[in-house]
């Protein structure tokens, strides 16, 4: 039996072993391909995974800032650069108390000079300096309320501040004021934001900080915009911000942007952020913190502007010098500013755009550079707008330029009498545009509403018949944006009231405003026959190795549907108007221009008590004339020129001063 069993098992196991060689054989195919991979991974592709290894234990960061593309006129002029700045900053390490805060603030003022806070700052630093004293300003009710959840602890804070006595404030010493300023810049923002102390730096001012050897506190580099040519344009370049604006992070962050990016925002440096935007340098912090460049920062791409120097240093010359000039005169007591824009009417490009602001100080004269009110401000334009108003008339069929009237004036039901500036005898269409007549509106306005004039007639205007007129000013730009590259461009104010009175006014420019540029749009789609361009200041968009990335492309915004043959009729008055018009002396009569005068009534506030209480006279123009191998438009804006005293209602020629000089210039000016 014994032998049996022992046989029994023998046998067993023989066939145990045959059957899991199978299983054995499947192992070692496994360990083969893991072996083999290891293999793979540690010699065929060390590289590639020891990179990403690398890229998990190692930290690099981006340096504070790179320079920006630069800003350059249409022949490569550098209006804005850049230049490489010394700073002193502030960064939070290891989240220091405000004690330990207050102390580096304190050897911070042995060096740099900040102002004294103001009461906010004041109240804040007060409260975490005293904490004990301020507390008691809470009384239990209120600590009762935080505790059933009825106020939060920072109704609590706001309160403490909030009941902190004047006096309190008010005996603290200088020094404390100014410390509470430190600590206040010291933590402004986001706390992993790197808060500026000092913006520009000195070499002796940088060598006693680095001495000084204060935590938390470094220095370093950072590029700033410098404008090689001062003031000029400087409002249209706009502004930076260092670190994302709080009302815009979400649309930023989204963009790719990082928190604490410089950015445009406003204007051109808004408006092409994005490719002047340059690449900040990169650097590997070592392991004793210091730091090891990567990266080089690169400049940001090079964006070319349709101005042109030489033509914006010359109109912003002749502005300045004839404010100077026409305030001897009389009535010019309100005479403040002015506004001069040209551009290539063919295309909608910018050749030049120039606001003036003359500030008097006693005998002592300035100039305030007002640019971007082109786009802000709006005026009542006056007798301009009559081009558009005749192309109303003409599109409506309530024009017969067969026909011709003899000029008078129009009297409507519980309305003041209406004429035109004196009487101008018979008129057809050209030359009630050479004469600007009034009554030749006011006529098609009462023909339009669907009646023949009467004296002391009800017109009973309707909504629809203003529309009517709207319609087609927004056509040529006015009361409608230009689509002009400067970001917040504003339309002027469109009356609200309807009557008969106010009908009449709209066709002659004294009722709806509007602003420069759309007086300048309105006067290039006359040119072009009807054919509204987009306004740019963009002329290319440049790499910093000089390969175009972007041209300008004149665009078509609105085409009004107007036979050639009657703006040719457009164009004869205003060329008329020019020629022995109320244009006449406005330019040479041997040169080919043609455009359009216009005088409005507006109102000043004399005593600034935001109230307007002082009737004023304002001046414009727009015209188109010929430059060296093209023509260009040129628009004047003169608020308050003049005034009604009573005794006197003498207007000074400013706009005519400037574009008779204009004229001369531009006939040698390459466009």
């Amino acid at each position: 039996m014994k032998y049996g069993k022992k046989r029994i098992l023998v046998m067993v196991n023989s066939m145990s072993k045959k059957t899991l060689w199978p299983y054995y054989g499947l192992l070692f195919f496994l360990f083969s391909i893991i072996f083999g991979r290891i293999i793979y991974l540690n010699v065929q592709n060390h590289e590639l995974y020891s990179d990403l290894l690398k890229q998990k234990t190692e930290i690099y960061i981006e340096g504070d800032s790179a320079p920006r593309g630069r800003i350059l006129d249409r022949n490569g002029n550098v209006l804005v650069d850049n230049e490489l700045v010394k700073r002193i900053t502030y960064r939070k390490i290891e989240n220091p108390n405000f004690l330990e805060e207050i102390e580096i603030a304190k050897q911070l003022m042995q060096y740099v000079l900040l102002e004294e806070a103001n009461e906010d700052e004041c109240r804040n630093f007060y409260a975490l300096s005293n904490p004990d004293i301020v507390s008691k300003l809470i009384t239990e009710e209120e600590k009762e309320l935080v505790a059933s959840r009825k106020l939060t602890n920072e109704d609590l804070e706001k309160l403490k501040r909030e009941r902190i006595e004047e006096d309190v404030l008010q005996s603290m010493s200088k020094e404390e004021k100014i410390l509470a300023k430190f600590y206040a810049v010291m933590n402004e923002g986001y706390s992993y934001q790197t808060k500026i102390i000092e913006k520009e730096a000195d070499e002796s001012l940088v060598a006693k900080i680095l001495e000084a050897n204060i935590p938390g506190v470094f220095i370093d580099s950072f590029w700033k915009r410098s404008y090689p040519y001062h003031e000029t344009l400087r409002s249209i370049f706009g502004s930076l911000s260092e670190g994302i604006p709080s009302e815009k992070k979400d649309e930023y962050l989204e963009k790719g942007y990082k928190i604490t990016d410089v950015v445009g925002v406003s204007y051109l440096e808004e408006q092409y952020d994005s490719y002047l935007q340059g690449s900040k340098a990169v650097y590997f912090v070592n392991p004793d913190k210091s730091l090891t460049l990567v990266k080089e920062a690169k400049r940001g791409n090079d964006v070319y502007l349709s101005i042109d120097i030489s033509l914006q240093q010359k109109l912003d010359e002749l502005v300045e010098k004839t404010l100077l000039e026409v305030k001897k005169m009389p009535n010019t007591e309100f005479l403040k500013e002015n506004y001069a824009l040209m551009s290539d009417p063919n295309t909608g490009s910018i050749l030049a755009l120039s606001g003036r602001r003359m500030l008097e100080n006693g005998h002592n004269v300035t100039f305030q550079e007002i640019t971007t009110n082109v786009i802000l401000s709006s005026f009542t334009s006056g007798s301009i707008v009559k081009g558009a108003s005749h192309t109303v008339g003409y599109l409506n069929g309530v024009i017969d330029i067969h026909k011709k009237i003899q000029d008078s004036c129009v009297k409507l039901y519980l309305v003041p009498e209406k004429c035109s500036y004196k009487k101008l005898g018979v008129l057809d269409d050209i030359t009630a545009l050479k004469w600007s007549s009034n009554y030749y509106q006011f006529l098609t306005a009462i023909k339009l509403a669907g009646k023949n004039y009467t004296y002391d007639m009800k017109l009973d205007a309707s909504e629809e018949v203003f529309q009517k007129y709207r319609d087609v000013f927004s056509m040529y730009g006015l009361g409608s944006k230009t689509g002009i590259d400067l970001p917040n461009e504003q339309i002027g104010v469109i009356g609200k009231t309807i009557s008969d009175d106010l009908l009449l006014n709209l066709t002659i420019g004294q009722y709806d405003t509007y602003t420069p540029v759309e007086l300048l749009q309105y006067i290039n789609t006359i040119h072009t026959n009807g054919e509204r361009k987009k306004l740019s200041l963009l002329k290319e968009i440049r790499s910093p190795e000089n390969e175009l990335l972007m041209n300008f492309e004149p665009e078509t915004l609105s085409k009004i549907d107007l036979d050639v043959g009657y703006y040719d009729r457009i164009k004869e008055g205003f060329r008329q108007v020019l020629y022995n018009g109320t244009g006449s002396g406005y330019v040479r009569k041997d040169i080919n221009a043609y455009g359009k005068t216009g005088t409005s009534e507006s109102f000043y506030d004399q005593d600034l008590d935001g109230k307007v209480d002082t009737k004023t006279i304002s001046s414009t123009l727009a015209m188109v004339g010929p430059a060296k191998n093209a023509d260009y438009s040129l628009v004047l804006v003169t608020p308050h020129l003049s005034h009604y005293d009573g005794k006197k209602d003498y207007t000074a020629p400013f706009n005519r001063y400037i574009s008779t000089d204009m004229a001369d210039y531009m006939l040698n000016f390459l466009i």
